[in-house]
């Protein structure tokens, strides 16, 4: 049986995407939403068996406060988060809060709809493997802990951070082009590129992966270190 859910996401886009694969699946999408800071109010009004709602930094405080509302107003409802490479903070946070689940952002179709029917019969959905490996991590913490935005913006040429934010905007190839002022094909090259170094199939892959792991963000502050400090005009 299908189950009557909502998608909520900062991103429209992967939000949308998402929303569009589980309806082909035979289940009933109420809405794919953003900005998720508005999705208490969304989701208690509409009252879905399940809300799959995403997340870039699910260790930063008061990024759950929805699901806690969620939860004392509709506690039928099971929230399953769509998270980054979690850490045992982020796992924690999302559970205290009151989620049912914790699922990756790059877990396969079938992952996400288990974890939707194990929430909504009650079930704790996240995989033994994550768990596990957060416990771990609780127990022995590396002392630099891996931070895969800034691993991905390492392998990424200026050029390529850029059209990385440009095809996470939604552009085309052709806006891209003319965005950079460069010929169609080479901006095709640079889309190419992209994707494989970042080990993805496709555009919207490329912009999950950017989103889930702050990787555009990082590009914003890199550029902006990049250009440096103003100067006033003369007086």
């Amino acid at each position: 049986m299908g189950v009557r859910l909502m998608v909520v996401d900062d991103h429209r886009l992967l939000a949308e995407a998402l929303a569009s694969a589980l309806k082909l699946r035979g289940h009933r999408v109420l809405a794919a939403a953003a900005p998720s800071a508005g999705a208490a109010d969304l989701v208690v009004s509409r009252a879905p068996e399940v809300c799959l709602m995403g997340t870039a930094a699910p260790a930063e405080p008061g990024v759950f406060d929805p699901v806690v509302r969620i939860k004392k107003e509709r506690p039928q409802v099971a929230v399953v988060v769509l998270g980054p490479v979690p850490n045992p903070r982020g796992i924690a946070a999302a559970f205290a809060a009151g989620a049912s689940g914790y699922v990756r952002h790059d877990e396969r179709i079938e992952g996400v709809e288990r974890a939707m029917m194990k929430a909504r019969a009650g079930e704790a959905a996240i995989a033994p493997a994550l768990l596990q490996q957060a416990f771990e991590e609780l127990l022995h913490p590396a002392a630099q802990p891996d931070d895969e935005g800034a691993r991905l913006l390492q392998m990424l040429t200026p050029r390529e951070v850029e059209v990385l934010v440009r095809v996470a905007e939604g552009e085309d190839t052709r806006l891209i082009a003319a965005g950079m002022g460069i010929a169609p094909s080479t901006a095709r090259t640079h889309v190419q590129r992209v994707l494989m170094k970042l080990g993805v199939g496709s555009r919207l892959e490329a912009a999950a992966l950017a989103a889930r792991t702050g990787l555009l963000d990082r590009a914003a502050v890199s550029n902006a270190n990049a250009a440096g400090p103003q100067q006033a005009p003369p007086q």
